[in-house]
């Protein structure tokens, strides 16, 4: 058994209870001996991220939360000015109202306990009450309206929060998605961050409502006796302690889950999505992945449950010292009102003040830690948008609408954590017109070439030349719109047939039919129920599913549809049969129409014909030339071709 996080005596105790959580192995499955190695799965303890939360406390939290309030209303802002400011503006007057009441509370108690009968106290009384009822239904009615402008205000923050977050990931650069500590950054984003926007604005909201309320009831304090106002705190302390203890225990638990958290999601996307459904079942693997689950499962829930526990220790403290702190204030009470230092009306006000005063407290509290807690996730989502969001950089001159010739200089490039290059001092040339083929072994560097070569990557060091143009001075977004790809791993878009063709680019129907039958597609389109408005996918209603050919018939249909002076063909028959093969290559000789087209495959039959052919080895050009020529040198080329070209020509055994 590989090392897991658990500790033996739990590994015994999960052992003994397998039986009843993890399904028996089916009768063609046999035993799985093994699982795979989580060592770097390793959740530590809560004290492992003590350098990252050793800062948070009330000092810290009193520091931050005038920039995450700041930082909260202006995003609410950007949502809506209009219910930003209208539930700032009713929680403020409810505010009013409130300390309004409590005031008025005196005026009917001081009546109540005046001397005479009940009847006559009863009507002095009256005008007071009146206006007690009135502040409370004006309060209870801005509050109402400030909530509806609150829950207006909550989902347009989530939008353009969302908005923010996939307009950035799908703008930056493709090689930080090679890059680990980018997929990090990019699920605390997601998981927590970009959803605890709504809830920072809310918070926030909350903790202005709260604070206004507390000012209300202090202020009642301050007036009917100072000595009151400062015995409000002890009460609450506390709670304030365990509030603030059990936001850090829950992030810094977070913090040590990711690997765990991500680890699950994945074993969770291989047992329930389609993709992997039916090899899952082909090859057994439904005991050995719920296994894995199970594992990584209850690395999850042990931690969990060890949170729950220091959490609970946690508020029981703090709520019983909150008991001590309310006795206290109630005992100072009682002495004033024993000497008479306040009169009994007066008294009767601040329990009510008090009572209210306390609520306040505990609700800005609570905030409070709402908001700091949010504001550590939210935090994540803000400092992932700007480490990389680019600054506003000079604008970029728009690329020439077409070449003469393509001109690779000394190109390198690494990818992220990779000591090895993938291209090191890569030199070639493309004119316009060319069919130009890249070959090597697999890990050689021809698809990081042709992703440099369509914009998609950059060079660490050299230059590509679009005649005498430096791409690095170009708009990368422009540049583009000139070169179309045919990828191996092309995406299978939920969308219907047409869409999966023009891709967001409407050149009418004429175009979108002529690359469909340069590509064969329309072959394909033509059994589909509704034609190019068919769905091409099965987890909807009416969709339908094509194989893996009709697929890479699709995708080739979307690079034609294009009509770029440059065309990226990457292993663009590895889904097709030897017949569709070799049509495809005719139909692209046939359609190239001055086009140039880059071609990067391993059937060495398909590039005899190109104008120079190229071969990689470990990120660098070791031979160039056309295929009569390097069959001559007798080198990598020659090799890797006699070797193909011996397995069709074998002759078959006689019976």
């Amino acid at each position: 058994m590989a090392a897991t996080p658990l500790d033996e005596s739990q590994k015994r105790d999960d052992e003994s209870r397998e039986r009843d959580t993890v399904p028996a192995a089916e009768p063609d499955e046999g035993r799985i001996d093994d699982l795979p190695d989580f060592s770097d799965m390793t959740t530590h303890n809560w004290h492992a991220h003590d350098d990252t939360m050793s800062g948070v406390g009330f000092v810290t939290i009193a520091r931050r939360l005038p920039a995450l309030i700041a930082q909260a209303v202006r995003m609410a802002w950007r949502a809506s000015p209009r219910d930003t400011l209208a539930t700032v503006v009713l929680n403020l007057l409810a505010g009013v109202f409130t300390a309004f009441g409590l005031l008025a509370t005196t005026g009917v108690l001081e009546a109540l306990f005046a001397a005479g009968p009940t009847p006559d106290r009863v009507r002095a009384a009256l005008p007071s009450l009146i206006l007690v009822g009135a502040a409370a239904i004006l309060r209870t009615l801005l509050q109402a309206g400030a909530g509806w402008a609150q829950a207006r205000l909550e989902p347009q923050v989530t939008r353009i929060a969302e908005e923010r977050l996939y307009g950035l990931t799908s703008k930056v650069d493709l090689v930080r998605f090679d890059d680990p500590d980018f997929h990090d950054a990019l699920q605390r984003a997601r998981s927590r961050g970009v959803n605890s926007a709504d809830s920072v604005v809310s918070s926030a909201i909350d903790v202005l409502t709260a604070g206004i309320s507390l000012i209300a009831a202090g202020g009642v304090l301050g007036v009917l006796h100072p000595v009151l106002l400062p015995l409000l705190a002890i009460a609450v302390l506390p709670d304030a302690w365990a509030t603030v203890r059990a936001a850090k225990m829950r992030y810094g638990t977070m913090l040590s889950l990711l690997p765990t958290y991500r680890r699950k999601w994945i074993i969770s996307e291989l047992l329930a999505e389609r993709e992997t459904a039916a090899e899952v079942r082909s090859f057994t693997m439904r005991s050995f992945l719920l296994r894995v689950y199970d594992l990584v499962a209850r690395t999850e829930q042990d931690v969990m449950v060890k949170l729950a526990r220091r959490e609970t220790f946690a508020r029981l403290v703090g709520e019983a010292l909150g008991g001590l702190g309310a006795a206290l204030v109630y005992v100072a009470l009682g002495l004033l009102l024993a000497t008479g230092a306040v009169p009994l009306a007066v008294a009767g006000t601040a329990v009510l003040a008090v009572r209210s005063g306390q609520s306040s407290l505990a609700n800005l509290l609570y905030a409070v830690n709402r908001l700091y807690e949010n504001g550590l996730y939210f935090t994540d989502f803000v400092d992932f948008c700007v480490t990389n969001e680019s600054p506003p950089a000079a604008a970029k001159a728009r690329p020439p609408a077409g070449f003469s010739r393509i001109t690779v200089e000394n190109v390198t490039f690494s990818y992220p954590g990779k000591d090895t290059p993938a291209l090191a001092g890569v030199s070639i040339h493309i004119d316009r017109g060319e069919v130009i083929a890249l070959v090597g072994e697999n890990g050689s560097g021809k698809t990081t070439l042709s992703k440099i070569l369509a914009g998609l990557y950059t060079p660490a060091g050299g230059r590509v030349l679009w005649d005498g143009t430096d791409l690095a001075g170009v708009e990368a977004h422009l540049l583009r719109g000139n070169i179309a790809v045919i990828a191996q791993d092309h995406t299978r878009w939920p969308l219907t047939a047409r869409h999966n063709i023009t891709m967001g680019l409407e050149k009418g129907d004429d175009a979108v039919i002529r690359a469909a039958g340069v590509a064969g597609a329309d072959e394909v389109i033509a059994e589909l129920p509704k034609g190019y408005q068919t769905l091409l996918d099965r987890r909807f209603n009416d969709g339908q599913e094509l194989s893996g050919g009709q697929w890479q018939r699709i995708a080739v249909a979307r690079g034609f549809y294009r009509d770029a002076p440059l065309l990226i063909c990457d292993e663009p028959t590895a889904a097709l049969d030897a017949r569709a093969e070799h049509a495809l290559f005719e139909r692209v000789r046939q359609h190239s129409d001055g086009r140039t087209v880059l071609l990067i495959t391993h059937r060495l039959a398909s590039v005899r014909h190109a104008d120079r052919i190229y071969v990689l080895d470990h990120g660098e050009v070791v031979e160039q030339g056309t295929h009569d020529e390097l069959i001559r040198a007798d080198g990598i080329y020659a090799d890797l071709y006699n070797l193909q070209a011996r397995a069709y020509s074998m002759e078959p055994k006689q019976a």
